[in-house]
């Protein structure tokens, strides 16, 4: 298993240089079967990662730019009536393995809550026929800042569904010098091969699933969730759809590091990616000039890991 997320990670590298960490946390949450949303400026690599990802991993790739004329029914599909055969189904853009939602921020909120049914029961509903999305089935998501051009903040209960939010930022100078030469010939994501099929990603979201937790690690996830609903910085804290993200990444994290059992540090290597996006600040805490994830480590520093026999 480690082998095969090596060579995924090596095959992602060749279109991703300087960005380990954020591809490797995209890596654990897809193997924890979540959605992941990439927050950061235009042209600092999101799309390609991206793309990267779903050819490492052999899955059907569809994007969609998000506009303010972007409408429902390209997410989920819609019925087309044909004469002489009546009314058939064309699927949308969520019919696939990995659908990008690029700048996802800047689309109109209905547009915005067509995914909430796509995200968490993989289905679409069209006319009142309810049909399965491919298994396995991955949102990645891109926006922009609040505050750019054109763009509307995240309601709670869609951020809810990413289970983690990252930010890819710029490359270092090495990295950048290293973009730059890489793209003086052929585009890097044509040397990006296939290590896995859809079925092989399946098995391995099966072996994070049978990672162990002890009941002493789940306490300590159960806690830390907890100090973020019990503290007047926070207006709403971490939901219990959080909680279950904030293990299952764990277990990812686990498996990373070679291992079929939970450590405390798991849970907390993870904890600022899996669960600040999911605060909303008081305002004076916003006023403070405090973050989500400041906020979030303060309350950690307060929990005590627990110790394993």
């Amino acid at each position: 298993m480690l082998q095969t997320i090596g060579a995924i990670r090596a095959e992602v590298a060749k279109a991703v240089s300087g960005k380990a960490d954020v591809t490797d946390l995209m890596l654990m949450a897809m193997l924890a079967s979540g959605h992941v949303l990439l927050e950061d400026v235009p042209g600092v690599g999101k799309t390609t990662t991206a793309l990267a990802f779903s050819r490492a991993l052999g899955l059907e790739f569809k994007r969609v730019q998000f506009t303010p004329d972007v409408v429902p029914s390209d997410v989920t599909g819609f019925s087309m009536y044909e004469q002489g055969s009546g009314f058939r189904f064309v699927p949308g853009a969520a019919m696939c393995n990995l659908l990008l939602a690029d700048e996802i921020n800047r689309t109109s909120s209905k547009t915005q809550s067509a995914l909430l049914e796509v995200m968490e029961e993989r289905q679409v509903t069209v006319d009142g026929v309810t049909r399965a999305l491919p298994d396995p089935f991955i949102v990645i998501a891109t926006q922009n800042p609040v505050g750019s051009a054109g763009t509307q903040q995240l309601p709670e209960s869609q951020l809810d569904r990413f289970m983690v939010r990252l930010s890819m930022g710029y490359p270092s100078r090495a990295a950048q010098v290293e973009l730059l030469r890489g793209r003086q010939g052929a585009n890097p994501l044509d040397s990006v091969h296939q290590v896995v099929d859809s079925s092989g990603l399946v098995k391995m979201r099966a072996h994070v699933d049978g990672i162990f937790v002890a009941d002493a690690v789940l306490g300590y996830a159960t806690d830390l969730t907890e100090a973020t609903r019990n503290d007047e910085r926070i207006e709403l804290g971490v939901s219990p759809r959080g909680a279950l993200a904030l293990v299952r990444m764990a277990k990812a994290r686990a498996l990373f590091s070679g291992r079929e059992w939970v450590e405390p540090t798991d849970v907390y290597d993870v904890l600022v990616c899996t669960c600040a996006h999911r605060l909303l600040l008081s305002p004076r805490a916003r006023l403070d000039g405090a973050t989500q994830a400041q906020v979030l480590l303060s309350l950690a520093a307060r929990v005590a890991p627990p110790t394993l026999s």
